[in-house]
């Protein structure tokens, strides 16, 4: 079961690793999203998460499951909302102002726009 989840942590972080080296911003808000989903999963693993064992200490007890990894995560699922939120309102002001979603910050004039749509569109 470990080697199965190291190799999913290891394929999301690959795959987000090479969607955020693209050069548009959709490309680059699903792999910082699949970046913190595999940071999600490495804590859940490293935390040894186990099921049903109580949370809470109390005499009695030897077996409690440690609810550090769990904050961790709901911590770092509300961040990485944020993050999402804000990168996808910068990718459509960027889009508004510059009329294309490349990362790099390259303004196209909308003329060329234009016509390389209209030259897409007949070929």
């Amino acid at each position: 079961m470990e080697g199965l989840i190291a190799l999913m942590i290891g394929v999301m972080t690959a795959a987000g690793v090479f969607l955020t080296l693209r050069g548009r911003t959709f490309p680059v808000v699903l792999g910082l999203t699949l970046l913190a989903y595999a940071v999600n999963v490495f804590l859940f693993a490293m935390g040894r998460l186990q099921t049903g064992v109580p949370a809470v200490i109390r005499e009695g007890v030897t077996q409690y499951a440690d609810p550090l990894p769990q904050a961790l995560v709901l911590t770092a699922i509300v961040i990485a909302f944020g993050m999402t939120a804000f990168l996808i309102v910068l990718a459509l002001k960027a889009r508004s102002e510059m009329g294309n979603d490349h990362v790099d910050g390259t303004h196209q004039p909308i003329d060329e726009i234009s016509k390389k749509q209209s030259y897409h569109s007949k070929h």
